[in-house]
C-alpha cells in the first residue's frame, strides 16, 4: 500500500511540475527574472546580428546581442521557446533567440510580425495568447523592456508549443 501511494504521490507531483512548467506566464516571469539578475537594460552602440546592424542591447554589463544562455536556459527548464528583441526604429528585431528557422539556425536577425502582440507592444503593453511563429501555433507570452526613462527599448518572449 505504501509503495503504491509513494508511486501515486510522485505521479501527482510530476503532473503539477509539468503544469507549472507549461503556464506561459509563469515562463515569462522566469525569463523576465533572470534577465534582471543581470543587471538594468540599456542600448549602447551598435551590434551586427544575422547579418543586421542593429542596436546593442545590454542587461548590465552584459552584452545580449548574439548570447543565448539565458534564453537556452528557458529551453531547458521550461521546453519552450524564448527570445530577447531589440527596438529598431518602428521594429522588434531577434538579437537572442532559442526559435530556429525552417533551415534549422537561429532566427537572429529576423523582425517579430506585425500582429496582436506588436501592437500591444509598440504602446507598452504585454500581450499573452495565441500567436503564430513560423507557421507554428504558439501559447505566448511577451513583455516590453523599458529604460529608465521608461521608453520601450526591447522586448521579452516566451512560446510554449499548441
Amino acid at each position: 500500500m505504501n509503495f503504491k501511494r509513494t508511486l501515486l504521490l510522485a505521479g501527482l507531483t510530476a503532473l503539477v511540475s509539468q503544469a507549472h512548467a507549461y503556464d506561459p506566464k509563469a515562463t515569462i516571469a522566469d525569463l523576465d527574472g533572470r534577465l534582471a539578475k543581470i543587471g538594468a537594460p540599456r542600448v549602447e552602440g551598435t551590434d551586427t546580428v544575422g547579418g543586421k546592424e542593429v542596436p546593442a542591447l545590454f542587461f548590465g554589463n552584459r552584452k545580449i546581442n548574439n548570447n543565448f544562455d539565458v534564453v537556452d536556459g528557458i529551453r531547458k527548464d521550461h521546453k519552450a521557446t524564448a527570445t530577447v528583441f531589440v527596438r529598431a526604429g518602428d521594429e522588434f528585431v531577434r538579437v537572442s533567440t532559442n526559435v530556429l528557422t525552417p533551415e534549422g539556425k537561429r532566427g537572429t536577425g529576423t523582425q517579430l510580425a506585425r500582429n496582436d502582440a506588436y501592437a500591444a507592444l509598440a504602446s507598452g503593453k504585454q500581450y499573452c495568447g495565441p500567436i503564430d511563429v513560423l507557421g507554428t501555433a504558439f501559447d505566448a507570452c511577451y513583455n516590453p523592456i523599458k529604460d529608465g526613462t521608461g521608453k520601450v527599448i526591447a522586448v521579452s518572449y516566451i512560446g510554449h508549443k499548441k
